[in-house]
């Protein structure tokens, strides 16, 4: 039996499961929900980051922008038009905790700066151990924070979008995949 607790981050609570020691956070998209487990004590920075994002209601409204198939699928950083949601500054990439890109894992996407990653994270579709800092070619990798805990199915069917070409951007799905909530787990 799983027994869940609150309690208070910030201003805002945060759903924490017990029996697990993991906060939950469920991103609500129109294709379905996708419970999220953070690794907080794995990734601290990482987490808390995530969590800030959460709680400031930064991830509402944002589309998963980049989907390839038997790879992953990315959002947080793009609104429906492609324009870009505002970010805090980057963060430090916690990828030496060892966690590995897995199926099903969630990582923060970063640019060729192993320390640039900010609001965009990716869920992984496939194991993807070449993403491991073991595996990198620049040594860094990147970071997983977390795992899916609920709802995959909903990950693989956005896995399968169809994608093209909008604003410059490649592997965008033709039809808008929007994340429109993503909140904390109180039970």
């Amino acid at each position: 039996m799983c027994l869940t607790i609150a309690f208070s981050y910030g201003d805002s609570k945060i759903g924490i499961n017990k029996q697990e020691g993991r906060t939950l956070i469920k991103l609500s998209t129109n294709k379905g929900d996708i419970i999220i487990k953070l690794f907080s004590e794995d990734a601290p920075e990482t987490s808390k980051n995530f969590i800030n994002y959460v709680k400031g209601g930064n991830y509402n409204g944002t589309i998963f922008h980049r989907v390839i198939n038997n790879f992953m699928i990315q959002g947080g950083g793009h609104l429906p038009d492609m324009s870009e949601v505002s970010t805090n500054p980057p963060i430090v990439n916690e990828s030496n905790n060892n966690i590995s890109n897995k199926k099903g894992t969630i990582a923060m996407a970063r640019t060729s700066d192993p320390h640039s990653a900010t609001s965009q994270f990716f869920i992984n579709l496939k194991d993807n151990d070449f993403l491991d800092m073991k595996n990198s070619p620049d040594g860094y990798g990147y970071c997983v924070f977390g795992e899916v805990a609920e709802g995959i199915e909903i990950v693989e069917s956005i896995g399968v979008a169809e994608t093209g070409n909008k604003a410059g951007h490649a592997d965008v799905p033709l039809n808008d995949i929007v994340l429109e909530s993503a909140e904390f787990i109180n039970n």
